[in-house]
């Protein structure tokens, strides 16, 4: 009795060159004897046509990983190799180590060569059939890697002489755009801390003034000054005081509707009863008499 694991899978054997290979089934129609193979398969194996070949039944695990290597740099030009791998290997239900399969993109004949699949088994194939296989390419037959090499940097065409750097000199042209002796002059003089210091031995605290630097001190043709700054710190520029406004008049608050309101519909009032022009009110005519005399 036979026991035949679905999908059917074929070791094929060419004893005479000691080559073993695995393939599935596409259709039982040939003559007895006889057996259709792939080209590619006759030249793993190294067969002509009407060799003699063994064919016996085997099971192989199901696939994890296979590692490819291209036989062309030509397989670099195609944009998503992946994807067509994936696409092609549907055609397949094995894959051996040492086998080179071929795929066809674009009009074009590629050559894969497998250099390892897991798990790793004695028959040394896996199958592809309806399983999650992860995927890993080698460099190409014939590809070699670029060199890199770093960008040489130029030297500067007009070096500084230290002996000629004026110390003294910040940046004078910046300085008379924005003042800047006046600056720092001013902000020597603001003083943070207005109360008055003592001291432990009971002497007076003198006070210190710091020197005015006069722009007209500075040389403006001489090279600028090294800015030595500490690590992980950047310099913005100088400090720029914004200039107050001449007008101190707080503003007035803007009304925005000053016009008179209108009513399209007028009230109507009531007229007053005016008593001072000798009428008298009808409640007064009607009236009853204070008394009657009756005449016998």
């Amino acid at each position: 009795m036979l026991h035949i694991r679905y999908p059917m899978l074929f070791e094929l054997i060419n004893e005479a060159e000691n080559l073993t290979s695995h393939s599935g089934v596409l259709e039982f129609i040939a003559e007895e004897g006889r057996v259709y193979i792939p080209q590619w398969t006759m030249e793993t194996l190294k067969l002509q046509p009407g060799s003699l070949i063994k064919i016996a039944s085997c099971d192989l695990p199901n696939g994890q990983f296979v590692k490819l290597e291209p036989q062309s740099v030509d397989f670099l030009d195609i944009s998503d190799p992946k994807a067509v791998l994936e696409n092609a290997l549907r055609k397949f239900s094995t894959l051996t180590v040492n086998d080179i399969i071929e795929i066809d993109y674009n009009d074009t004949r590629f050559g894969i060569k497998v250099l390892e699949v897991k798990p790793e088994s004695k028959n040394k194939g896996i199958c592809v059939v309806e399983t999650d296989l992860e995927t890993d390419f080698a460099p190409p037959v014939g590809y070699v890697e670029p060199e890199y090499k770093p960008n040489a940097t130029k030297p500067s065409t007009n070096p500084i002489d230290p002996s000629k750097v004026n110390r003294s000199a910040g940046a004078a042209t910046m300085a008379h755009s924005i003042g800047y002796a006046q600056l720092v002059h001013e902000g020597n003089n603001q003083n943070v801390y207005r109360g008055t210091g003592q001291k432990l031995s009971g002497k007076e605290v003198g006070s210190q003034e710091t020197k005015r630097i006069s722009i007209d001190d500075l040389d403006p043709n001489a090279a600028p000054v090294e800015l030595n700054l500490p690590e992980n710190q950047i310099f913005l520029g100088w400090p720029v005081v914004l200039p107050v406004s001449q007008n101190t008049e707080e503003a007035k608050p803007v009304v925005s509707y000053q016009g008179e309101g209108k009513s399209l519909r007028q009230s109507k009032k009531r007229g007053t009863t005016n008593n001072s022009s000798g009428h008298e009110s009808l409640k007064n005519h009607s009236r009853s008499p204070d008394y009657i005399e009756i005449d016998d």
